[in-house]
């Protein structure tokens, strides 16, 4: 049920490593047999979502005890470790810890114009306003003259930080704080999106073509159809325009 969801959820939004930790193994003794079975029924459907189950580690945990999570586990003696295939190679182990310790680190698009969707945005005495979100893509650094749209804001980020320290630069996958210069707090809001105003800045758009994928609907999606689109921060009322075509979720 939601497991498959989140498989797929996650596939389709660009998650390519996988570890699946087959908890409460306490319950079933640590039934090795049963470990086996729902390998099975996992590399299934994570392989019908676009997973290569060869490049996944399963591994078998009770987090209820704190088993097999960051030191091998003495109740399993059939357990020989987990495996799995890497660009470099093979990688094995045993824990849980050891199969986070072998996902590689995505590369970071720091070449890419600035992108940094808004969570929230504070005010904050004797200092102003301060805009707050995680970094998509591109860098923010204090001087910088940011946009946000569709708001249609410009102004200077003064200053830029993560857990209360200044930084130079904010990159992607950094949470930060930058405190802006005359904008009050009215004028941006969550949903907005930052950008660098000199390299090409985010612009709002009336309409977009998108690639949808309906997990379960009670009814018909059409025309005329208006669902509420979340979209990085966004929360926002939309209507389908027309459907141009289904697409074979086997074949593409």
């Amino acid at each position: 049920g939601q497991t498959r969801e989140h498989a797929l959820l996650a596939y389709t939004l660009g998650v390519k490593q996988l570890i699946v930790a087959i908890n409460k193994m306490d319950t079933t003794k640590w039934s090795e047999a049963r470990y086996q079975e729902i390998i099975k029924e996992t590399s299934n459907f994570i392989k019908k979502v676009g997973y290569n189950p060869k490049t996944v580690a399963f591994v078998p945990i009770s987090g209820f005890n704190g088993d097999n999570m960051l030191q091998a586990s003495t109740n399993c003696p059939w357990y020989k470790g987990w495996e799995k295939e890497t660009k470099a190679g093979k990688s094995t182990g045993k824990t849980l810890l050891e199969a986070i310790d072998a996902i590689e680190p995505p590369k970071r698009p720091t070449d890419k114009p600035l992108r940094l969707p808004l969570q929230d945005v504070y005010k904050i005495g004797g200092i102003g306003t301060v805009p707050v979100g995680r970094i998509e893509t591109g860098i923010i650094k204090p001087g910088m003259v940011v946009t946000f749209a569709p708001s249609n804001v410009t102004t200077e980020v003064k200053s830029v930080e993560m857990h209360h320290e200044q930084l130079t630069e904010g990159v992607p996958g950094d949470n930060v704080g930058f405190n802006v210069k005359n904008v009050s707090v009215k004028e941006i809001r969550r949903g907005n999106v930052a950008g660098d105003s000199k390299n090409d800045p985010p612009m709002g758009a009336a309409s977009f073509d998108a690639q949808v994928i309906v997990l379960n609907h009670p009814g018909q999606v059409g025309a005329g159809y208006a669902p509420v689109l979340d979209c990085h921060t966004a929360h926002i009322a939309c209507k389908f325009s027309e459907i141009k075509e289904k697409i074979d979720r086997r074949t593409g």
